[in-house]
């Protein structure tokens, strides 16, 4: 990066740090540092319910989510704002009424102390590991665009968030996201105007769409039924259902950012406003990937997308095959990108025989140029085993690199660390909330003052903000950044929903019951993940990894109502 691109990425998050512990300092106790003085208004409520889900893993893998797969992630969140409406009818007039710090205060009154400190502990374990996720997942691609250490780009997230999130809490999270999202979808909106700006001068924006129609790469909805395609209208509206319905309603990292309100009404307003414009969100991120995905049919994109990889290949034995793959790729690209400007021309004369040649042309193309790109990632890992060849994660900021202004590079490295930073801080403010209320005050030190536990807030913050850069330095890249933090959510969800759904729903089931239920259904979920992750796993069993969102829930109603009916009788 040049030296301007720097100023731009240094300013803009020193500016964000600097205001955020401005801002909120002097935290006087512990009501006001965990739930923010509880003076949110529902448009800073909904911005910081979007942030926090709005990691830099969206930022950097759905725009590569978009340009190998095309639009299909869209329906991952058709069942969003089904999920907001009934946590808005039922979850948070209940939380309001309690007068709750946690999510899972909630279950002690409802069951008994056990049952609330295993919601407690299944939230910690997995937002825990996901805190380490949403540092590292950016800081491995950052890091190797930057041509920086690994370790210090975790080290410089994890310390930029400790800092503002332990001096200010809830409000100085709610605070910082408000600028942060400014920063995130001002910074991909410029992105996506200067893609679309970019492209030949004999290719219109409609002619993009036209091309990446017929490259199957504006397919957003798939009415097709089938339990091992993750992401399909049926998945989305009701698997993603459960997993939404336990994040947003269960998930202290989101339950946090609603329960700073000033109102009922005004979280209920906070959700709504997430329901109605996470999708518009996700569907402008995503199609900024199909845009970058058309610059490429007509600009040279890389054989392999992860620069270091490619240059350390470059310097093996196997050199000699990677040049040969390269001059194969760029034959394809050339008549490729013939073919695609011969189809434009025949969309515009209207001719139907010339399209279809076209079409099939240009896919068969396609298809060869992914071959030749799944050699060249063989290759890689021939060369050295231990290197990460899915270069998804790496495709939108290749793109920012090699081909945006200066200035705009340095804003849009911004985006990822603000959205990195966004996420994180939001964490680490549950996971210090659920540590201090749900199991040091209520079961280890329950004679403590309300300075002392303001005092232990800020101290878990900082513990557990180390955790999530230790974790980060040691974790592995999963297929997809993305999919990493769904999949992780998806193994836990399921039963923490459960819990609730038998809380809120079911009367009939007590607290031995769901507890003992609970325990069971997860270690059913994972069993059925192990299945299907090793291959071994056959008919109804062989599902995507959001229904087990799905599975945890109903498990937990199921196991729950015979344990409570057994020991009845």
């Amino acid at each position: 990066m040049s030296i301007i691109d720097w100023i731009v990425l240094i300013a803009t998050l020193s500016f964000i740090v600097a205001y955020g512990v401005w801002k909120t300092r002097g935290a006087k106790d512990l009501e006001n540092y965990l739930k923010g003085g509880n003076d949110a208004k529902w448009w800073g409520i909904g911005i910081s319910i979007m942030a926090t889900q709005a990691s830099a893993i969206t930022f950097l893998s759905t725009p590569g989510q978009a340009y190998t797969d095309g639009m299909g992630f869209i329906q991952f969140y058709f069942g969003l704002p089904i999920a907001m409406i009934i946590l808005s009818v039922t979850f948070v007039p209940i939380y309001y009424k309690l007068k709750v710090y946690t999510a899972y205060e909630f279950l002690e009154s409802r069951f008994d102390l056990k049952t609330r400190t295993l919601a407690a502990i299944l939230f910690l374990v997995q937002r825990g590991l996901a805190a380490g996720i949403t540092i590292y997942a950016p800081a491995i691609i950052l890091s190797t665009l930057l041509d920086k250490d690994l370790t210090l780009t975790c080290i410089v997230i994890g310390f930029l968030v400790i800092i503002y999130t332990v001096s200010g809490g809830t409000k100085a999270v709610t605070q910082t996201q408000k600028q942060q999202m400014l920063v995130m979808m001002g910074g991909m909106i410029i992105a996506g105007i200067m893609v679309i700006s970019m492209l030949p001068d004999n290719i219109g924006f409609i002619d993009a769409l036209h091309v990446a129609g017929k490259m199957e790469r504006l397919n957003v909805v798939n009415f097709e039924f089938e339990l091992s395609d993750r992401y399909n209208f049926w998945s989305g509206i009701t698997a993603s259902l459960f997993l939404f319905m336990s994040y947003f309603g269960t998930d202290q990292s989101q339950v946090q950012r609603y329960l700073s309100g000033r109102s009922v009404k005004e979280s209920r307003l906070g959700l709504i406003m997430n329901g109605l414009l996470k999708i518009p969100m996700q569907f402008i991120i995503l199609f900024i990937g199909v845009m970058v995905f058309v610059f490429y049919q007509f600009t040279m994109p890389p054989v392999f997308f992860n620069k270091v990889e490619k240059e350390k290949l470059e310097h093996t034995v196997y050199a000699e095959e990677l040049k040969v793959m390269e001059q194969d790729y760029e034959l394809v690209f050339n008549e490729k990108k013939k073919e695609l400007s011969d189809l434009v021309l025949a969309i515009e004369q209207n001719d139907e025989a010339a399209i279809e040649r076209g079409t099939a042309e240009a896919l068969a193309l396609e298809k060869r140029s992914i071959e030749i790109r799944d050699e060249v990632k063989a290759l890689v890992k021939k060369s050295n085993p231990d290197a990460e060849t899915n270069d998804k994660d790496y495709i939108f900021m290749t793109f920012v690199m090699d081909h945006l202004p200066i200035g705009l590079i340095g804003l849009l490295f911004a985006v990822m660390f603000s959205a990195a930073m966004s996420s994180t801080a939001s964490e680490l403010n549950a996971l210090a909330s659920t540590s201090t209320i749900d199991l040091y005050k209520r079961s280890l030190f329950r004679k403590g003052s309300d300075k002392h536990y303001l005092n232990s807030s800020k101290w878990f913050t900082l513990l557990w903000g180390i955790l999530a850069i230790i974790f980060a330095t040691y974790a592995s890249l999963f297929e997809n950044l993305i999919q990493a933090v769904n999949l992780l959510g998806s193994l836990f969800y399921g039963t923490i929903l459960g819990i609730f759904v038998v809380a809120f729903y079911v009367k009939y089931i007590g607290g031995n019951a769901v507890f003992y239920a609970s325990l069971m259904a997860e270690a059913c979920v994972i069993y059925v993940h192990y299945i299907n992750s090793n291959g071994t796993a056959t008919g109804w069993l062989e599902m995507g990894y959001l229904w087990y969102n799905v599975v945890g829930c109903v498990l937990v109603v199921v196991f729950g109502y015979l344990l409570q009916f057994i020991t009845k009788k």
